[in-house]
């Protein structure tokens, strides 16, 4: 099943077929499990803003653009990337596998038993007695489920513990998935979540307890080591400003405005300055459109080359009603003269 699952990837339009991101990234993993382990895992990193990564039996390491785009540094992919290989290197899915095979028969059978009980007048008790065990057999999927990801977590940390990286990053990660996800509900006018209560049905355990346990064992391995800040930046370099705007594609406005503010850490760089912009033009509320002004000709400072910038400001003072769009757009399409959206952007300045 997995090989023909990737079979199926390896032709997708949706594939990042940067050999310099796939290097890097396969060798992350590396430096963190060894060499001797890695070897026989294929990478494949897919376009798509949601915060995953995924190993499969047959050596198959799936990385989403989301979760690359959510981490502030190399340390911190490490930790994630070791976290899937654990999944691999326990066999997790394998035996999750099995586990649903067994309770989905248990399940199936209980029902026959219910239906049984009910049709031979066995009384509303031994009924409840069977439905109750079709509940346990169903829960015992998603248990086992939160077991193997907390198992992935503890490999994954005495991974950290002999590689050259920093175990402490870990538990910064679900720091900050808490905040953006709190940041989503209000955005959406929703309940914020408990943290502190683990679902029937959840498959992980909660961002709190995770948080949690990986501080204090970062804390008793008393270890430091690199955070490959600045080779993670390098890496990415080429490709942030591309998933930022698969981010806002989601349109989630209040969660990608914090994500972006993460990203800056008070340091708010020409591409993040865009990418904040656009942001806020595709909300486009009239006190959006004065933001996001205001966020191009800032990034414009830092980078007067970005023609996308000139093309955004444009729009925005233009539906602001303001007429020195209508040079900044010139300005795009004299940066641009092969642009694909020419004849729109012309056809509005006539």
């Amino acid at each position: 099943m997995a090989d023909e699952g990737e079979r199926l990837l390896r032709d997708s339009k949706f594939l990042v077929n940067d050999p310099g991101l796939n290097h890097y990234v396969l060798g992350v993993l590396c430096k963190t499990v060894g060499d001797s382990r890695c070897g026989g895992v294929r990478l494949y990193i897919v376009r798509t803003a949601a915060f995953n990564a995924a190993m499969a039996p047959n050596g198959m390491l799936v990385v989403n653009t989301g979760l690359l785009l959510r981490m502030r540094n190399e340390a911190e992919l490490a930790a994630v990337l070791g976290h899937e290989f654990a999944h691999f290197e326990m066999r997790h899915s394998l035996n999750g596998f099995k586990q649903q095979r067994t309770a989905t028969d248990i399940f199936a059978w209980m029902g026959v038993a219910a239906a049984g009980a009910a049709y031979y007048g066995g009384g509303y008790g031994s009924v409840r007695s069977y439905q109750s065990a079709q509940i346990g057999a169903i829960g015992s999927i998603y248990a086992n489920d939160r077991a193997q990801e907390t198992q992935a977590d503890l490999l994954s940390m005495a991974y950290l513990k002999i590689s050259p990286y920093d175990p402490g990053c870990f538990a910064d990660i679900w720091e900050r998935v808490m905040g953006e996800a709190d940041a989503t509900a209000r955005g959406r006018k929703q309940r914020i979540a408990r943290y502190d209560r683990v679902s029937f049905f959840a498959s992980h355990p909660t961002e709190l307890a995770r948080a949690q346990y990986l501080r204090d064992i970062a804390l008793k391995m008393n270890k430091g080591g690199e955070d490959g800040s600045q080779r993670f930046r390098d890496a990415m370099a080429k490709w942030r400003g591309d998933f930022l705007l698969d981010q806002i594609k989601l349109n989630d406005f209040e969660g990608t405005d914090f994500l972006m503010g993460q990203l800056a850490a008070n340091q708010w760089t020409p591409d993040l300055l865009y990418s904040r912009a656009e942001l806020y033009r595709a909300r486009g509320n009239p006190r959006d459109l004065v933001s996001a002004i205001s966020f191009y000709r800032q990034a414009l400072e830092g980078d007067h080359n970005n023609a996308e910038a000139y093309r955004g400001l444009g729009l925005a003072q233009l539906r602001n009603r303001d007429p020195s769009g209508v040079e900044a757009l010139k300005t795009y399409l004299a940066m641009r003269p092969d642009a694909s959206d020419r004849a729109m952007i012309s056809t509005l300045l006539q």
